[in-house]
């Protein structure tokens, strides 16, 4: 057997990054600009993830015709103050720079533009600990599920770790669906904006409440077999090893 060293690939947004007020208040900013109804706490919430246009036109009920001046309206709200109001979340500066230390692969994808996706992990500090950060192109408005979907920016980071496989880590079903897709695994974390039975119902293979937490179920998943036709499997078997009620 040979050990290894699982590759990890994180979402951003609600994973890494607590960004609830600096995109809640841009769009807020952007639909009130714009003259439209601004969704309660839930509905704002709910836009934390998925693609913005996604967001803005099915959640937020933004017309298309009026798209592309909401994001740019929210886009310069973001840039402005936004970026400064995020947060990390605790523990994930010192699970990532012990993890750059040592050496494992990890990296970044996330349907938030690439260019502002950098722009956050470098205002944090946190950048230089990856190894790959993928992310949307800069046209917001392109559909969630073409090339620039999760799907494919999670195939991109996974091209540029060098390897096939890995795990992801994210707080949303779309980051479930998209490690899915490439044959991948997927740890969901519980205090970003999944609402309640969503990762579970999505197939998270596991859920995490704390990076104390992440950090024990990814070392469970160090050592098994470096076969890309095996380990993947290996790696659920692990987990199942372990879990008990579910959670960590």
């Amino acid at each position: 057997m040979t050990h290894t060293t699982v590759p990890v690939i994180f979402d951003l947004d609600g994973t890494l990054v607590d960004p609830a007020r600096g995109i809640s208040d841009g769009i807020a900013a952007a639909l009130t600009e714009l003259g439209l109804a601004v969704p309660g706490r839930a509905g704002l919430d709910a836009m934390i993830g998925p693609k913005l246009s996604h967001s803005l036109l099915d959640i937020a009920g933004v017309p298309a015709e009026q798209l592309e001046e909401a994001i740019r309206i929210y886009r310069a709200h973001y840039l402005s103050t936004g970026i400064a109001q995020s947060r990390l979340y605790p523990g994930v500066r010192a699970l990532l720079e012990s993890y750059a230390e040592a050496g494992r692969p990890i990296a970044v994808a996330t349907q938030k533009p690439e260019y502002l996706a950098r722009i956050v992990l470098e205002h944090h500090g946190i950048d230089t600990c990856f190894r790959s950060i993928r992310g949307s192109a800069a046209d917001e408005a392109s559909p969630a599920d073409g090339p620039e979907g999760k799907a494919g920016i999670v195939a991109a980071a996974l091209g540029d770790l060098g390897t096939q496989y890995a795990v992801m880590v994210g707080d949303r079903a779309q980051d479930v669906a998209g490690a899915a897709a490439n044959g991948l695994d997927c740890i969901g974390v519980a205090w970003g904006f999944a609402l309640d039975g969503e990762l579970r119902e999505a197939g998270a293979v596991e859920i995490v409440h704390s990076t104390t937490g992440l950090h024990e179920t990814i070392s469970r998943l160090d050592g098994v077999r470096a076969d890309a036709r095996d380990t993947n499997a290996a790696m659920a078997d692990a987990l199942n090893e372990v879990r008990t009620d579910g959670s960590v």
